[in-house]
Parts: structure tokens; C-alpha cells; sequence
């Protein structure tokens, strides 16, 4: 294999491993906090892991950009501290936020009002519903110190001497202390390793499917999209709005049935096949996003005996795993937030009401964070003061 081709099948690999490790546990929880059961958990994370990788693929390829796609972490972060009154309302929701990332791509003034939210309150809603699970690890480590502080080490020596694989191989421990557990306790069923869609019809009837739908929408746009637009930018790619849009947003509401809650852009995983590392040639780059693709088909095939795992694991182990891989993600979102002093008072009160959990009209905090956040920006946020005569 010529020097090129296997820098970019390595760096592709490296992209799907980072992509796949780092938040699978996440997304897992997420699902299991609206509603999921073991088995429909297992199936948003297969048909997740599909559709991304049939999107890389195609984007790839289409467009010779190294566009790399993934499922939205921030999306499954915020799942896992909301509520739905059931699995087939929340898959509801999921179907009209790849509705809404599809009229993006069809109506651009759509993509204009989103981009009008001030992203300091996107932030301070992210960091309002990241706190409870990133508070997970705490009281598990608390409860469960011998499962627990092994991987809270693992993270922390390697978030010093190799950032990039601090979440991936905290979760590699996360799951061999699993499946040892597993295997202690006689093992995990064959049929349950069986790789399976489940289908489950949306409900659309409940108020709550557009309470969760719009946090899940924003968050998945100002925390991945555009993000990921960004990132190809800084290595010299315009990526094409509207062909990714389009395909993101058929991937969300085709997979949305079967589990998955959003696919889009990736953002920190992008840098992996986008940078020099993949290729000293921008122009092949592309081929190492491809291979990203292919390579998260694969794993949706593992991702059943990944979730068939975690359905066995000591209850909050998993979401302790997934809370410490969003600290990073919650410094990063309150930083953002904070960090003009005439943002704060709307920032807080987005923040506060976020991070309260309270459901008003059967519709969760994290809407109503962005309204109360919106609500403060246009009545309290200090206005530039015109100078007489000033033109």
C-alpha cells in the first residue's frame, strides 16, 4: 500500500474510533433517559452508526471534501437529562428535527433566524442540561468507588499526556470492566448480540414532541453544523450547505424510527480527516473521510454487542462514563457563555432554568431556558448608546 493511501486509511480509521468511543456511551444514556428501552436503545445506536456512515460515505464522495458525519453528542446530552412522556413521542421529535435541518437546506432564511439565536444562550442551555450527568461521576465514584475511580484515573492521566484519547480509552475501560462484570455473572444472551432495527411509530400527538424537537434542533445546529462548517473552513474546505443539510436531515428522519435521534456534521472528529495528518495533500483528504464512513458501518455492527454490554452494567456506571467525557464539552460551553460581562444576566437565567429540570405544559426545561434566555437578552441587555450627531 502506497505511503498516501495509508495515512488516510489510518487517519480514517483513527477519526471513527475517536468518533465511535468518545460518545457512544452518551448516546446510549440519552436514549434510555426518554423512554428506550434496552433493545430500542440498541437500535438507535446500530441505525445511528449506519446512517453516518452511509452519509460520510456519500458526502465524501460526492463533494472530494473530507466531510465527515457523526451523531449529535451534545443532542444525546441534552436527551439524557430531559424527559419525554413516552419512547414514541421522543421518536416524534426526533422526526421533526430532521424535518427542520431538511427546510433548512430548502428555505436558507430558516438557517438565517437560527443563526440570529445569540449563541451564548445556545451555550448556557447546553451547560444547563449537561450538569446533572456531568455531576454522574461524583455520586458514582461516591457509590461505586471500585468500578468508578479506575476510570476517572485513566481519563485524567491521559487528558495530561494525550488529550485526544482520554474519553475513548476511559470508555475502553467503562467496557472491560463491563464485560467482566458480564462474564462473572454468566455472560450476555446470543440473542441479544443479533443486530436488529426497531421500528417504533411517532406519536405526534403531545405538546411535548415540539418542546423537546426545538432544544434538540439547536443544539444539534449551533453545537455541530455550524461548528463543523467552521472546522473545514480552517483547513481551506467550503462545504456545501445545502448538499449537507439535505443529507444529514434525510439520514435524521429516515433513522429516526428505528432510535436515532440526529446525525450532522461533525465538529472535533472533523479535524482528524480534514488536517494535514491525513494527507499532505488537501486534495485526498477526502479519501480518509470515506474511510471514516466505512469504517462506522462496521461499527454499527459491533455497536449491538457495545449496547447488549452496557443493558448488563451496574446502574449510573454508564452515565458516569458518559458525564465525564462532557466535562470537557461543559467547561467549553461556560466559557463560551460567560465570557462577555454584559451577556451574563440573560446567560444565567438561560443557564438557571435549564439546569432546574422543571416541565411546564408538558414541555422541558431546556425550550423554556431558551425563551426565559431570549426573553432577558431583549429586555435587559444593554443597548450601544447613540452619540448626538453621530452618522
Amino acid at each position: 500500500m502506497p505511503a498516501a493511501a495509508s495515512s488516510t486509511t489510518v487517519a480514517g480509521l483513527v477519526t471513527a474510533l475517536v468518533g465511535f468511543l468518545s460518545s457512544f456511551a452518551v448516546v446510549i444514556t440519552g436514549l434510555r433517559a426518554v423512554g428506550a428501552t434496552p433493545g430500542q436503545a440498541a437500535s438507535g445506536l446500530l441505525v445511528l452508526s449506519l446512517a453516518m456512515g452511509l452519509a460520510t460515505v456519500l458526502l465524501a464522495q460526492r463533494t472530494r471534501l473530507p466531510i465527515t458525519v457523526a451523531w449529535s453528542t451534545p443532542g444525546a446530552a441534552l436527551l439524557a437529562s430531559a424527559s419525554a412522556p413516552s419512547w414514541s413521542v421522543a421518536v416524534a421529535a426526533f422526526v421533526l428535527v430532521g424535518g427542520l435541518v431538511l427546510l433548512t437546506a430548502a428555505w436558507p432564511r430558516l438557517g438565517d433566524a437560527i443563526g440570529a439565536i445569540p449563541p451564548v444562550l445556545a451555550q448556557a442551555m447546553l451547560a444547563g442540561v449537561l450538569v446533572p450527568l456531568c455531576l454522574q461521576p461524583v455520586r458514582s465514584a461516591l457509590e461505586m468507588p471500585w468500578l468508578v475511580v479506575p476510570v476517572v484515573l485513566v481519563w485524567v492521566v491521559l487528558l495530561r499526556f494525550s488529550a485526544r484519547w482520554a474519553v475513548p480509552a476511559a470508555f475502553a475501560v467503562t467496557l472491560g470492566i463491563i464485560g467482566w462484570l458480564a462474564v462473572r455473572d454468566g455472560g450476555v444472551p446470543a440473542s441479544a448480540l443479533v443486530p436488529r432495527l426497531d421500528w417504533t411509530t411517532p406519536d405526534f400527538a403531545s405538546t411535548a414532541v415540539v418542546g423537546l424537537a426545538l432544544p434538540l434542533f439547536l443544539v444539534t445546529m449551533a453545537s455541530q453544523n455550524v461548528p463543523g462548517m467552521a472546522v473545514l473552513a480552517s483547513y481551506g474546505y467550503r462545504a456545501p450547505w445545502r448538499p449537507a443539510m439535505a443529507v444529514t436531515g434525510a439520514g435524521t428522519v429516515l433513522g429516526a424510527p428505528f432510535g436515532g435521534h440526529a446525525i450532522n456534521l461533525a465538529a472535533i472528529s472533523a479535524a482528524l480527516a480534514a488536517g494535514p495528518e491525513a494527507d499532505a495533500d488537501p486534495g485526498r483528504r477526502y479519501l480518509a473521510a470515506r474511510t471514516a464512513g466505512f469504517a462506522y458501518v462496521g461499527f454499527a455492527l459491533v455497536s449491538v454487542a457495545v449496547a447488549a454490554l452496557v443493558a448488563t452494567a451496574p446502574a449510573g456506571f454508564v452515565a458516569a462514563a458518559a458525564g465525564l467525557a462532557l466535562w470537557p464539552v461543559l467547561a467549553s460551553s461556560l466559557s463560551g457563555a460567560l465570557a462577555r460581562p454584559e451577556d451574563r444576566i440573560p446567560v444565567v437565567a438561560a443557564f438557571l432554568v435549564a439546569i432546574s429540570g422543571v416541565t411546564v405544559g408538558g414541555i422541558g426545561s431546556a425550550f423554556w431556558s431558551l425563551a426565559v434566555g431570549l426573553a432577558f437578552w431583549a429586555w435587559y441587555r444593554p443597548r450601544p448608546v447613540e452619540v448626538p450627531g453621530s452618522a
